[in-house]
């Protein structure tokens, strides 16, 4: 009997055609354009958005506390706020007296009070340590906005604002403050 060749005998078959496939490289990504893609919009963002303005308020302290500072007491403005919540203002020293004054009405008050005597007003502010603080902050928030109408007004009738100085303390409430207080 014959056997029959089919041709391969045991030898592996090629692709057709002699293409190999070819060998895998590995992919490497150079991220320096994407980094500065990424600055440059950074940027871009950071100065074209606005930023929030922080509310600080600017507290000088003199050097020395010991020195007396004479003051005309025309000049001085009290305004006074009770334990309770109550607002009372007294003009001048000891000698004149303390008026209730309605939280609504310090800033009011305060603008008349400045436009009277200009830069020459210097005001106090006694605040009782029993008060909220939350009392405190209004009245300081009342008196910035009423700084803030005098600069318009003075800016109206052509005053610079720079040469507006204003003249703000908070002092320490006495004993005799608090025994008057207690007395209206």
């Amino acid at each position: 009997m014959g056997s029959v060749d089919l041709g391969g005998g045991g030898r592996s078959h090629k692709k057709a055609g002699g293409v190999k496939k070819p060998k895998r490289i590995g992919f490497a990504l150079d991220m320096t354009p994407l980094v500065d893609v990424a600055f440059l919009l950074l940027t871009f963002f950071m100065f074209a958005t606005t930023m929030a303005q922080p509310q600080i308020m600017e507290i000088s302290v003199p050097p020395n506390l010991e020195v007396p500072i004479d003051v005309a007491e025309s000049n001085l403005l009290t305004i006074m706020v009770r334990g309770d919540g109550r607002v009372f203002y007294q003009r001048g020293a000891g000698t004149n007296p303390i008026q209730p004054l309605k939280p609504e009405e310090v800033r009011t008050f305060a603008v008349q009070a400045n436009a009277e005597k200009g830069n020459a007003l210097i005001t106090t502010l006694k605040v009782d340590p029993t008060a909220k603080y939350s009392q405190l902050v209004k009245v300081l928030d009342e008196l910035n906005i009423a700084e803030g109408e005098l600069t318009t007004k003075y800016k109206q009738q052509g005053i610079e604002s720079g040469k507006r100085e204003r003249k703000f303390a908070i002092v320490a409430m006495t004993p005799d403050d608090k025994a008057a207080l207690t007395a209206l």
